[in-house]
């Protein structure tokens, strides 16, 4: 995908003294008292903030935090708390600007922090009125928040719309090139897992890919359902079981391929849904009436990883068992550490996903660890983002 690079900008000096909006997402969560809890987003918006200013820009940033009523402000809606910890990560003051569509004032070297973009009246639906005034606030507008891209908004798509140059920051381009390595040119064979508690939050992913990788790995709830579709028992485990005719139809749309759902041949079951619960592995065919599957087995801990190993690329969205109780956690933690051995290509996204890369301490042998979960979804679907068009629309001229 074709798209103009703030780097490529920079590199050919059209940056210096220019005035830079950076749409950034620094969505964050916060306590009760308003303290920044986890601040992953904020420290990774940092590169494309620092570009900027190196390369003498006038620096304006923004980002949405929460969901704020348009043209009412609120306290707790404040990104006053991130401004903060920006100032602490680049060493510099970072004042915030409220009420700023119609006007801000920032000197070459400086940066200042637009209060929540979706306090602005018209933001969600992307307003043509909103997006032409922001665009008329800067020469440059660099889009570097993968986790809005999925969204056409005034502060994600109306600007880039109309700003004189409209460029991807280096998230975003990370972004894009790591899902066309993946995805649009993948090294095969291709592998892809999708886990998750439900078929039907994931059914239109599941049957984009049917027809485009070599094997495909579910997990979670949603391999209850293919089991239930292969004929074998689950208990009480969560199912949906409306959804067979769909199961069956990707496990044949796979088959016509010379492709395959492998079905789990053995899982760890409970008799209830905690921590403390006693696990017991059974094979798949013997899951009793009062049973809860929380996870893969080792059998096919040891099928998956041994498929994981063979693979070019391995694109992971979601964990295969209940992780978070370590009783229930060998099974994704087995998937995490083939993928970290293996030498193919892997993406990885999705919240839980993440976390799971965290707990086992495997992010640096992970080829790449998408920071956008509903735009992450929405690319392994198949579908163009709107940031992504609007980009390449520009960059086409």
């Amino acid at each position: 995908m074709n798209v103009i690079r703030l780097a490529d900008l920079i590199s050919q000096g059209r940056v210096e003294g220019q005035r830079v909006f950076i749409r950034a997402d620094l969505n964050v969560p916060q306590d009760d008292t308003g303290r920044i809890t986890e601040d992953t987003r904020i420290r990774a918006s940092v590169p494309c903030i620092r570009m900027a200013l190196a390369a003498g820009a006038a620096v304006m940033v923004t980002s949405h935090l929460g969901r704020p009523t348009e043209g009412e402000f609120k306290p707790e809606d404040s990104l006053a708390p991130v401004a903060v910890r920006l100032a602490e990560l680049l060493g510099c003051e970072v004042p915030l600007v409220s009420n700023w569509v119609d006007g801000v004032t920032v000197a070459p070297g400086q940066v200042v922090l637009l209060e929540n973009c979706r306090l602005n009246k018209g933001e969600k639906k992307n307003s043509e009125e909103l997006g032409r005034k922001m665009a008329a606030l800067c020469d440059i507008f660099v889009h570097d928040a993968f986790g809005t891209a999925h969204r056409a908004e005034a502060s994600t798509y109306g600007i880039a719309q109309f700003a004189k140059i409209a460029c991807a920051g280096p998230l975003l381009a990370a972004e894009i090139d790591a899902t066309t390595r993946a995805l649009a040119a993948p090294k095969r064979p291709l592998l892809a897992i999708v886990a998750g508690s439900k078929v039907s939050t994931k059914l239109t992913i599941l049957q984009a890919l049917a027809g485009k990788v070599d094997g495909l790995i579910v997990g979670g709830g949603i391999a209850n359902t293919f089991m239930l579709a292969e004929g074998l028992p689950i208990g009480k485990s969560l199912a949906e079981p409306d959804l067979l005719d769909q199961a069956k139809a990707v496990i044949a749309a796979m088959k016509a391929r010379g492709a395959a759902v492998p079905i789990p041949v053995d899982v760890v079951v409970a008799k209830a849904f905690k921590a403390d619960a006693q696990a017991t592995v059974k094979a798949a065919s013997e899951v009793a009436a009062d049973d809860l599957i929380l996870d893969i087995g080792p059998k096919t801990t040891a099928l998956l990883a041994d498929q994981i190993m063979k693979a070019g690329t391995v694109v992971w969205n979601g964990p295969v068992g209940v992780f978070e109780f370590d009783s229930f956690s060998r099974g994704t933690e087995g998937i995490a550490r083939a993928i970290a051995a293996s030498q193919a290509f892997s993406i990885a996204g999705g919240g839980d996903t993440l976390a799971a890369i965290a707990k086992y301490g495997i992010e640096k042998n992970v080829g790449y660890i998408s920071t956008g979960g509903g735009a992450f979804l929405e690319v392994l679907e198949g579908k163009t983002l709107p940031a992504f068009e609007i980009l390449a629309r520009r960059a086409a001229g």
